[in-house]
């Protein structure tokens, strides 16, 4: 029997099974489609196949990672959620994903990753935190830049910053994209009648992270929850196919993303935040004494053979600053 696909996602939080919104993609329909892969939920992206999350490893050695490649590999296999769809509720399911891609991808990435007050307190925190040393002082910065460059492609200005107007525009997008999912699915379980399906998906990939993440600047959130029907096909599809996140999720008081500095008073995290410090700076005052040691060793040592005249000196000194 052939060793099952690995998957490689970010770990979870809040109440989701993972914190992105592509890993989220991968994981539901892979529990829809009832796909048996070996799940490693990390929070080192540097310890995936490809050096980014999603992956997916398959048992021949192949690295996909385009949440759209995992799940075509996945129905190559057997496992297809679409499998019941008519033509029409193929060619529907499609121009939803795509809409979604073009009006609420752009505001869940500014939401998290743009708008500064969400990005300090909210998304850079929680993964400066759960990252290891070093990588949690530069990677976030540098994931942020990346979704800064994916906001600007799928918008299609270059030069495109954060500010009020681009806030107003992409949440008012947002808002009519939510709007026309919620009277496509109506009173419906799911989309297309009682089985989920890829649009089930990638519909919960995208308005999870909204329902489940406290933000400072809630306002995609707010518009979820007036839409009754989203926020229960959320809840529903966490508790029938995630249900270990949702409980971990409520017997926990404290979140790894909080409000109102509730981080602080984690007195683990904090010990690794210092413990971290206090390597690094041994690491740096161990290198600085070694180096100076060596040097006044030797100097000690010329000065007791024979005293160095002026010019000795200088380019002594010299040599000392080339080499520090």
């Amino acid at each position: 029997m052939a060793a099952p696909d690995e998957l490689y996602c970010w770990e979870g939080d809040s109440g989701l099974p993972t914190v992105s919104t592509d890993c989220l993609v991968v994981l539901a329909y892979a529990q829809f489609a009832g796909a048996p892969l070996k799940l490693h939920k990390i929070s080192n992206p540097w310890k995936s196949p490809s050096g980014s999350l999603p992956a997916l490893r398959t048992n021949q050695k192949e690295t996909l990672n385009r949440p759209s490649d995992i799940i075509i590999h996945l129905r190559k296999q057997k496992y297809n959620a679409d499998y019941d769809l008519s033509a029409k509720e193929g060619a529907d399911s499609l121009a939803f994903i795509s809409l979604m891609e073009e009006k609420l991808m752009p505001a869940l990435i500014y939401a998290f990753w743009i708008e500064p007050k969400n990005y300090v307190d909210v998304t850079r925190r929680w993964y400066a935190e759960h990252m290891p040393f070093p990588l949690n002082f530069f990677l976030p910065g540098r994931m942020q830049r990346g979704q800064l460059e994916k906001l600007r492609l799928l918008r299609g200005n270059e030069s495109l910053e954060a500010g009020e107007e681009l806030e107003k525009e992409l949440f008012r997008e947002a808002a009519e994209c939510m709007n026309l999912l919620s009277q496509r699915l109506g009173s419906q379980k799911f989309f297309f009648g009682d089985s989920p399906s890829s649009l089930d998906a990638y519909v919960f990939g995208h308005l999870a992270p909204i329902l489940k993440t406290k933000l400072p600047n809630g306002k995609l959130q707010q518009h979820l929850k007036s839409l009754d029907n989203l926020t229960n096909f959320c809840t529903n599809i966490l508790l029938l196919y995630f249900p270990r996140d949702g409980r971990e999720s409520s017997s926990q008081k404290t979140s790894s993303q909080p409000e109102c500095g509730d981080f602080d008073h984690v007195p683990n995290k904090r010990r690794k935040q210092f413990l971290s410090v206090l390597v690094a700076l041994g690491a740096m005052l161990s290198y600085a004494l070694l180096t100076g040691m060596v040097s006044i060793q030797h100097v000690q040592q010329e000065m007791l053979e024979e005293p160095p005249d002026l010019l000795t000196l200088g380019s002594h000194d010299q040599e000392e600053e080339e080499d520090s």
